[in-house]
């Protein structure tokens, strides 16, 4: 379960998902390791369709090696998949505490803005009211 996050700019409301924004990088990179891998399967299977005919033992041997090379394929596929989702994971931490801060620094300057504000109220009040001698 991932956390949707969204921020209010200025006076319009303007969301933005950072999960969505993940999710189209990340698919575009997946799809991009999904067409290498096609691109792959493809050479094979015109490497293998010109190995035909063979005789049965040199066809049986040639079949387990595609076994096994689908399987490394399988297992390479799943560790990628398995360090992709760990580095989504380090990037929206990443990305969390960036605006942690900066929800922060606005804080201070809201305060230290505020404070401003009162002073000059304070000054503004105190030269209105200065009696004149005339």
């Amino acid at each position: 379960m991932k956390p949707d996050m969204e921020e209010d700019v200025g006076d319009g409301a303007v969301t933005e998902s950072v999960e969505d924004i993940a999710n189209v990088v990340a698919s575009e990179k997946m799809e991009l390791e999904i067409s290498h891998i096609h691109e792959k399967i493809e050479r094979y299977t015109q490497m293998v369709a010109q190995m035909i005919p063979l005789d049965e033992f040199e066809t049986i041997y040639k079949l387990f090696f595609v076994s096994e090379l689908l399987e490394s394929g399988k297992t390479l596929f799943r560790d990628l998949s398995n360090e992709f989702e760990e580095r989504m994971i380090l990037i929206h931490k990443e990305q969390m505490e960036k605006w942690q801060e900066e929800i922060k620094e606005l804080r201070l300057l809201d305060a230290s803005n505020e404070n401003v504000n009162a002073v000059l109220h304070n000054a503004h009040y105190l030269l209105r009211n200065v009696p004149i001698d005339s």
